[in-house]
């Protein structure tokens, strides 16, 4: 397929995106600002807009939106919240009608990090003595790393806020390997990091000192009974790490959609990822867009695949 459609329209489509993507991408925009964009396909032909597809990045809380048909789909970093939304966990209070279209391979973990010079040996530590923790974590608080260390947290009992009552810390961040987090690991004024992205960050902690945390039995429990799954980093996987590390999964990009949406509606928008496949850009991970529609290490599927979307599934194998 021609990397642009010939005409007209097409080409001041592509003149509009590109404008979209680059306000949007300014590196400058706090997570929390307007960085995220909303695709919306329908016809404009009349006096007001008519929409049809309307899909859009940002919160996990967008599901709302979706099963209320304010957006038809959204996509979500990562699987986990879906699962959240789908079983009325965590986020949410009530199961939503949520099926998935397809999951964007990512290969992701979160590790709970700590320096031995704090005397850490578990996540509990920090709240049996009350540990003026020095921490690095996202800035944007209703982030998903947020949500998830506020989950995890809670497990054992205690808060963001009162590590700030013991006397701790955080030091802020934008993107997983932002400099600022960079420069306070090596100057020494971090004793943890709290995070995912971890190709951006982890092995360079290794090398600084810092250790992974292995979550507690119980505490692994209630994670999955939210929606988290517990996986392992394999040993060698990074040159610091001398031992498998198990943790929660941050694996997988799901673009999902309402129960409701036809059938029809969802098998063109897989089509649509297989006749563009060539113009995506696909992590390390990717295996072929049937990978999309499977349970996999970088695709996990805990949520349901929308019936339009198992058919074009099943028919091209």
């Amino acid at each position: 397929m021609e990397p642009l459609p010939r005409g007209a329209n097409f080409q001041r489509a592509k003149f509009l995106w590109e404008i979209g993507l680059h306000v949007a991408g300014n590196p400058e925009t706090p997570y929390y600002g307007n960085r995220d964009m909303c695709i919306v396909v329908g016809s404009g032909s009349a006096e007001t807009y008519r929409p049809w597809l309307r899909m859009s990045t940002g919160s996990p809380i967008l599901a709302h939106a979706v099963a209320r048909g304010e957006l038809e789909m959204a996509m979500v970093n990562p699987s986990g919240l879906l699962t959240q939304a789908y079983r009325g966990t965590g986020l949410f209070s009530e199961p939503l009608p949520v099926r998935i279209l397809a999951v964007y391979p990512s290969w992701d973990r979160f590790v709970f990090m700590v320096h031995p010079r704090t005397g850490l040996k578990s996540v509990a530590e920090i709240k049996e003595k009350r540990y003026p923790l020095r921490l690095s974590i996202r800035e944007d608080t209703t982030h998903s790393t947020r949500v998830l260390t506020d989950q995890a947290l809670a497990a054992y009992g205690f808060s963001l806020s009162d590590i700030e009552s013991w006397g701790g810390s955080f030091q802020l961040n934008g993107p997983p390997g932002d400099k600022r987090r960079m420069k306070a690991l090596h100057d020494g004024t971090i004793d943890a990091i709290f995070d995912e992205g971890i190709v951006q960050w982890f092995d360079e902690a290794l090398a600084a000192g810092m250790q992974p945390i292995t979550l507690e039995e119980p505490i692994f429990r209630q994670m999955e009974a939210i929606g988290w799954r517990r996986v392992v980093i394999p040993a060698g996987r990074y040159p610091h790490l001398k031992q498998d590390h198990a943790c929660l999964d941050y694996s997988g990009w799901p673009l999902y959609t309402r129960a409701s949406l036809p059938d029809e509606d969802a098998y063109k928008v897989v089509e649509a990822i297989e006749a563009r496949k060539d113009e995506i850009f696909w992590e390390s991970s990717y295996t072929g867009v049937g990978q999309l529609g499977q349970d996999t290490d970088a695709t996990p599927m805990d949520v349901p695949l929308h019936p339009g979307a198992a058919r074009w599934y099943r028919e091209h194998g």
